[in-house]
């Protein structure tokens, strides 16, 4: 350090500690100030404000209890049936067009008939052919009687400019109905 070999006078140290010890004590009686009257008229004014009401609890009605006895009413989880329309729906699902559930699925059967694009045809010895490509960027050759689209749909004609098809589509009631759709040549 630079005062290292520097010695102080003894008595220079000594008034320095008094002047320090004197300054020290006057910076505490100026943070002791006594006129506070000012803030502590506030605090008694405060205090003595009126107090703020709490309004009481609402009274509140009696809940009504309601007693529910199933042997004269409904069940509430039980759907409600129309003999008529029970009827009706056997009646029709029994002679009306089914799929067959049995039948394995063909490749194109999993994309809906609305995605599918036909981009061409190819008529080959065995017979002629619809080229049709899925969503997924494949191409894959059709012929009248496969199957296609998400609604069991079934070619039934295969032209150049289009394809024929019949789809079984629920009913709503519980059977299927016939629709017919066609699927056209897209350059």
């Amino acid at each position: 350090m630079i005062f290292d070999n520097w010695k102080w006078p003894n008595k220079s140290v000594a008034g320095f500690t008094r002047l320090a010890a004197v300054l020290w004590v006057f910076g505490l009686t100026a943070c002791s100030n006594a006129d506070v009257k000012d803030l502590e008229q506030f605090v008694e004014e405060t205090r003595a404000a009126q107090k703020g009401r709490i309004d009481p609890l609402p009274q509140f009605k009696p809940f009504e209890t309601f007693v529910y006895s199933a042997v004269t009413m409904r069940a509430p989880f039980v759907p409600w049936r129309d003999e008529t329309a029970e009827s009706n729906r056997s009646n029709r699902t029994a002679s009306g067009p089914q799929p067959d559930f049995n039948r394995r699925k063909e490749l194109l059967e999993k994309f809906p008939l609305d995605s599918l694009r036909m981009v061409g045809t190819l008529a080959r010895e065995d017979g002629q052919w619809a080229i049709v490509q899925a969503p997924d960027g494949m191409v894959y050759r059709v012929k009248e009687g496969n199957y296609l689209g998400q609604n069991h749909g079934k070619i039934l004609k295969l032209g150049e400019q289009k394809l024929e098809v019949l789809e079984l589509v629920p009913d709503g009631l519980g059977g299927w109905q016939e629709r017919q759709a066609s699927l056209a040549l897209q350059e």
